[in-house]
């Protein structure tokens, strides 16, 4: 898979989405080891501070291990083998940034909060994947599973859909003193099997590349499900969250109870 530099335009989003840049090939066998990335790519958006393709690099080769015990959450989270045609990691690139990005409207900071590999303060526990698609080049998806008392799980959503509609024109946000903006802020129809879901748009903007994101955000319980998704490889190109990969997450939350 040829990485361009567009990628770098992820900077602002989770750091697994990194992870997910060198896991998906369409020409590679789903064999459980995530290939080696190649290609070459200029570092672009400030304070990536490498390039797409090392932070992939940095990123992937070493996959999730299924957990044999671990706590619920870690049970409920996605793991190598779980999705054929998908290659998943647990690895961040340690390069990209780290954290809560802070909105520089308080509107939409339930907004920024999702761009982060760190969720808003309620969430008591988090566990992050990087999911790369071996059958469409450059798809690449961050995966968040937390958990929440069940009332502050009701008010987050409540809390998106609110920002959703209050930040169509867009905002900014910082994270590790990098700044990005996210602009055409758009609610999306996507169906789900949890107890209650919101999924919106955005172009996430940096320097002067922009990459076209779909986020869906699902309650089930006190458990939260963030999947963001972006075309590494074509950001201009709109992307969406495959079915499979939000219906399997969603079945693990379900079966960890």
């Amino acid at each position: 898979m040829r990485i361009t530099a567009r990628a770098t335009t992820v900077a602002l989003l989770p750091a697994l989405l990194f992870a997910a840049v060198g896991c998906g090939s369409t020409d590679t066998p789903a064999t459980g080891k995530a290939p080696a990335p190649s290609g070459s790519a200029a570092s672009g958006a400030p304070g990536t501070g490498t390039s797409a393709g090392a932070s992939a690099g940095a990123a992937s080769g070493a996959p999730a291990v299924p957990k044999a015990g671990g706590t619920k959450l870690e049970r409920a989270s996605l793991e190598q083998g779980d999705l054929p045609g998908y290659q998943i990691s647990s690895q961040a690139n340690p390069n990209a940034p780290h954290g809560q990005p802070q909105a520089d409207k308080k509107a939409c900071q339930p907004l920024a909060d999702a761009m982060g590999d760190k969720p808003d303060p309620a969430a008591r526990e988090s566990v992050n994947r990087g999911i790369g698609s071996q059958r469409q080049v450059g798809l690449a998806v961050a995966a968040t599973v937390s958990s929440y008392s069940e009332s502050d799980a009701k008010r987050l959503v409540s809390r998106l859909r609110q920002a959703i509609a209050a930040c169509g024109g867009g905002f900014s946000a910082t994270i590790e003193k990098q700044t990005g903006s996210y602009k055409d802020v758009k609610a999306a129809s996507y169906k789900t099997g949890g107890d209650e879901s919101v999924s919106w748009t955005t172009t996430a903007v940096a320097g002067d590349a922009s990459a076209q994101v779909h986020l869906v955000v699902v309650r089930q319980g006190g458990t939260v499900v963030r999947l963001t998704a972006l075309n590494v490889a074509a950001a201009g190109q709109k992307a969406q969250v495959p079915q499979e990969v939000a219906d399997k997450q969603l079945e693990k939350v379900k079966r960890a109870g």
